[in-house]
């Protein structure tokens, strides 16, 4: 049996099989998906890629190594379903003569969305309000109301702009900061300001811990944390005790340290918290359009002519 042209490694929860993408992709040549778990295991990831020239990322939680990259060398591209390049060593595959694509942009209308149904879920309380109604109660306590508050965003690329343009329709005071040009000064006086703060940075080296016990402490005690980034963009801990010691009002979160998340997560304990799981962007319009693209990056790539290109190979 040939080794096939495209492999799909890690399509867990699946997505990908029998797809408009999938028969797109089968139109190139021969394709291979495991819809299975067992793709956060190099050993496994290495099994599956075999002897493809590419591999499609379908999730975070496939590590491309470069132990990984390094086994299959036949592998020329990683073509990510998505933006956030953190699971892949970067470095490495561009000196191994990998090139990385990724779909920057299609899902960033839905996170947004997404984004702002967290702060107002969260700050108008609705999953314990429901919960209480449905044990017979008629709770009325004060919610929190957005009109004339302030929405403090953190990352302005095209997620982050589009939560400002929300959050300003419906009468929020925002405060914006960048990764490329904030400072350390302007990011202390969002914190202090801000009635909401959320997060839509990449992770990198320079994000990761980006919120700790110092940034949280600055927090009003009324505010509220919403994060649609990457889990790790906060440091676990201090986000636990900051929700604890009650020195923030509460969370609504779509991305953690460990996920899934296992049971017993201390996070699950606060009645103060909203949580999803990691499916903001899980929308059937961006499903299909971003594996589209994902599959397009392929087609691009093999003419020649390469798109989306997060990293080139290093001459």
């Amino acid at each position: 049996m040939s080794e096939p042209l495209i492999a799909v490694p890690d399509d867990f929860p699946s997505v990908f099989e029998g797809s408009a993408a999938h028969e797109r992709a089968k139109a190139l040549g021969e394709t291979r998906v495991v819809s299975a778990r067992g793709a956060d295991e190099e050993a496994e990831l290495i099994k599956r890629i075999g002897r493809s020239r590419v591999a499609i990322n379908i999730r975070a939680h496939a590590k491309f190594t470069d132990g990984v990259m390094g086994a299959c060398k036949e592998l020329k591209l990683i073509s990510i379903w998505g933006t956030g390049t953190d699971n892949i060593d970067l470095e490495a595959a561009g000196r191994r003569g990998v090139t990385v694509t990724n779909t920057p942009g299609v899902n960033a209308f839905a996170v947004a969305e997404h984004a702002i149904a967290l702060m107002l879920t969260v700050g108008r309380k609705i999953p314990r309000i429901d919960r209480e109604m449905r044990g017979g109660a008629w709770p009325r306590e004060m919610l929190t109301q957005c009109l004339g508050k302030t929405l403090g965003v953190f990352g302005t690329g095209t997620i982050g702009a589009r939560v400002a343009a929300l959050g300003k329709a419906i009468g929020m005071e925002v405060l914006t900061w960048s990764a490329r040009t904030g400072d350390a000064r302007a990011k202390e006086e969002i914190l202090r300001s801000a009635d909401f703060v959320t997060l839509h940075l990449r992770l990198t080296p320079e994000t990761r811990g980006f919120l700790g016990r110092k940034e949280l402490s600055l927090m009003k005690k009324t505010a509220f944390l919403v994060n649609t980034g990457r889990g790790a963009l906060v440091e676990r801990e201090a986000l636990l005790d900051a929700l604890a010691t009650k020195k923030i009002a509460g969370a609504g979160l779509d991305v953690f340290h460990d996920e899934p998340l296992k049971p017993g997560d201390a996070i699950l304990g606060f009645d103060t918290v909203v949580l999803s799981p990691h499916n903001a962007g899980q929308t059937a319009e961006v499903v299909r359009d971003g594996l589209l693209r994902a599959v397009k990056n392929v087609e691009n790539f093999l003419a020649g002519k390469p798109t989306d290109v997060v990293v080139a190979p290093v001459k």
